[in-house]
């Protein structure tokens, strides 16, 4: 089953369609991961499940309708829907949200921010941290190389999975999560590729090993 957290949100279709949408819900967690290092929501996948019901179809005008309602109750925050037809046959939407690159908000000014699992309000102080990082672009979460995850020493990642698991460091909520959710967790990898963060922790551990004899024995 997909844990949700820093990176991912169920949501039911209900909160997009008929009377029972509620926009302001949906708005609050796209600004939220806007505002973090971006995210996904999916919109059709009930929590605590892993497929959406099998006789649900998403409406053809839906992805056009998120696209529009969330344009209307936010500022600097793109959404990227995409219909996703799951192995049972039922439809669900992927909400792509990329990392903003200026403070993203609702249109009345209220400001909110990605936290493990939820998506809390900011204000003050917040606002202008959030704005000052606004301007520097996170290195360690580029993928600007396209090195695809598969492309890391399977022995040695398993060895981190398994030192993250066994840390007393490391929440029991986390220490469930898949491998790939793990990587996600840590910013270790966004989507197919690793990101700068996974090969800057590769080059340490690299030189670690030839610069440093007495720690060779933990990447043996």
């Amino acid at each position: 089953m997909t844990l949700e957290g820093q990176l991912l949100d169920h949501k039911s279709l209900r909160a997009v369609a008929g009377k029972t949408a509620d926009w302001q819900e949906i708005v609050k967690d796209c600004i939220a991961f806007a505002n973090a290092t971006g995210g996904r929501l999916l919109i059709g996948i009930e929590d605590g499940q892993d497929a959406p019901p099998a006789d649900q179809q998403i409406p053809e005008a839906l992805p056009d309708t998120l696209r529009k309602k969330l344009a209307e109750r936010s500022v600097n925050v793109t959404v990227l829907p995409n219909v996703i037809t799951a192995p049972n046959g039922g439809q669900y939407i992927e909400l792509h949200i990329p990392r903003a690159m200026a403070v993203a908000s609702t249109t009345d000014g209220r400001y909110f921010l990605r936290i493990a699992d939820q998506s809390r309000p900011i204000t003050g102080d917040e606002v202008m941290r959030l704005a000052g990082e606004r301007s520097v672009l996170s290195w360690e979460t580029q993928t600007n190389l396209h090195m695809p995850r598969d492309a890391v020493d399977a022995d040695k990642l398993a060895q981190l999975l398994q030192n993250l698991r066994a840390s007393d460091r490391v929440k029991d909520s986390i220490k469930e999560k898949t491998n790939d959710e793990l990587l996600d967790h840590y910013q270790l990898a966004q989507g197919p590729s690793l990101t700068s963060a996974h090969l800057q922790s590769m080059l340490f551990c690299l030189a670690a090993k030839f610069y440093l004899p007495e720690l060779r024995h933990e990447f043996e």
